[in-house]
């Protein structure tokens, strides 16, 4: 697939309306509660969870980024102390312990962070018997879903969705087999980075992500 003009999403709002149709069937139910991955995650997933009338909540998840290239994902690390490694970025660029510890510690310590500030008290998500829909904007090697997928999974969810607006088949196929249904709109045959698919990408703020979840939560009463 290359890029043309009607497949470049304008936004993550729109790519975010754009996942609405392909999950009807989970629309105004109890059980269904879609969890975004910030912050990118938390534009797309609000539009989503407005539309199917359902819960919006968060799956804290960091990127360990390779200390040479930052947005190159050598594994990533979620809520509960999940961590998953991505063995050919460590291949293909071997750190030493140390430094892998140095950036491990530096994102658990964002993402602590980013707990404090976007649930603040909020109690911990309650996830046993729910269907569990994880929204992010795009992914690229798909560290961060899959340790979003095994965190989710640790609370024994009755199903695991991924809903992402655009995805290299290579990583989708990949991530089809650890959950029970995927949907991804467009899957081009490779990606010089998820931003070349949309016509704004700019960085969502802390900002934007808790006004999207204080919306979300006043509609929901809570």
């Amino acid at each position: 697939m290359s890029p043309a003009s009607q497949t470049i999403l304008q936004n993550r709002a729109a790519a975010g309306r754009r996942l609405v149709e392909p999950l009807l069937q989970y629309a105004h139910r109890s059980d269904v509660i879609v969890l975004a991955l910030p912050r990118g995650g938390v534009p797309v997933a609000y539009e989503v969870a407005t539309a199917l009338g359902v819960r919006l909540d968060l799956m804290l998840v960091r990127k360990l980024g390779v200390p040479s290239h930052q947005e190159f994902a050598m594994g990533a690390i979620a809520s509960g102390g999940i961590q998953i490694l991505n063995e050919q970025a460590l291949r293909a660029h071997p750190i030493d312990k140390a430094e892998f510890d140095v950036v491990v510690a530096r994102e658990s310590k964002e993402l602590l962070r980013r707990e404090q500030v976007y649930r603040g008290n909020r109690p911990p998500l309650q996830l046993k018997d729910q269907v569990v829909i994880l929204v992010d904007d795009g992914l690229a090697t798909g560290a961060s879903m899959l340790a979003a997928i095994h965190a989710a999974r640790v609370h024994a969810p009755s199903r695991i969705v991924v809903a992402v607006p655009v995805a290299p088949i290579e990583t989708a196929e990949a991530l089809r087999s650890e959950v029970d249904e995927l949907v991804c709109p467009l899957m081009p045959d490779w990606m010089m980075s998820i931003g070349h698919w949309y016509m704004d990408f700019s960085q969502t703020s802390d900002s934007e992500v808790m006004d999207l979840l204080q919306r979300a939560w006043l509609k929901e009463g809570g």
